[in-house]
């Protein structure tokens, strides 16, 4: 399932969007405005998801969606940036970074905060491969209110399936904990090269075989 969605024009929006506001809104410091002048072309406010363009009604937590175009100067994008928009827009957002005649698609999960909704709560990014920006687009996902299209949009992007009755967030939590014992992973076994005595390296040996099944069991 590709992560790139052919948008109903009539959610077609297509405005600029100010780094300046952006900065305003999302509570920026010197080192992100750098950031921002180093790594961003563009923001383009693409789509615009909403009861008043698809018809579909918004659900609580989910009251529009919007579709972000980021046009970069380098293949490489601070999550920084990311979380400086998402800070500034009251509302989930899917981006779509586009650098060098190729296109990505990141978003991270975005829920209001239970002690204060007002407050939005963000998972890590997840991102799409890299793509041709002319890729032939997929139709977008069949939903009943605008929850589920978010939830079927993200489930593109998580590198995990959802287990039978696993909620979204349950499953973002799920991957998050596969990622941390990645790290730990990753970790032990550059431990396990420099060790130069056998008792320890076997001590390791078991640790690694532990935190295999462990991060099994997570995916």
């Amino acid at each position: 399932m590709s992560a790139l969605i052919a948008y109903p024009k009539q959610a077609a929006f297509g405005r600029v969007l100010p780094k300046n506001k952006i900065y305003e809104h999302g509570g920026a410091n010197s080192r992100l405005k750098d950031l921002f002048v180093k790594q961003v072309e563009q923001v383009i406010w693409q789509y615009k998801l909403a009861p008043e363009t698809l018809h579909l009604p918004a659900r609580l937590g989910v009251p529009e969606i919007q579709i972000f175009s980021i046009q970069l100067k380098t293949p490489e994008l601070h999550a920084d940036v990311l979380r400086c928009i998402d800070g500034a827009i009251p509302f989930p957002i899917v981006f779509e970074l586009t650098f060098d005649g190729r296109t990505q698609v990141v978003a991270a999960y975005k829920r209001p905060n239970e002690a204060d909704a007002s407050r939005w709560v963000l998972s890590g990014y997840f991102a799409s491969d890299w793509l041709p920006m002319d890729s032939e687009r997929t139709a977008m996902p069949v939903a009943l209110h605008l929850g589920g299209l978010y939830e079927q949009l993200l489930h593109r992007l998580i590198p995990l399936s959802a287990r039978p009755q696993e909620t979204l967030a349950e499953l973002v939590a799920r991957v998050e904990q596969a990622q941390a014992k990645q790290r730990e992973l990753d970790k032990t076994t550059a431990r396990l090269a420099k060790e130069k005595q056998f008792n320890r390296k076997v001590e390791i040996n078991a640790e690694l075989r532990k935190l295999r099944t462990e991060l099994n069991g997570l995916k």
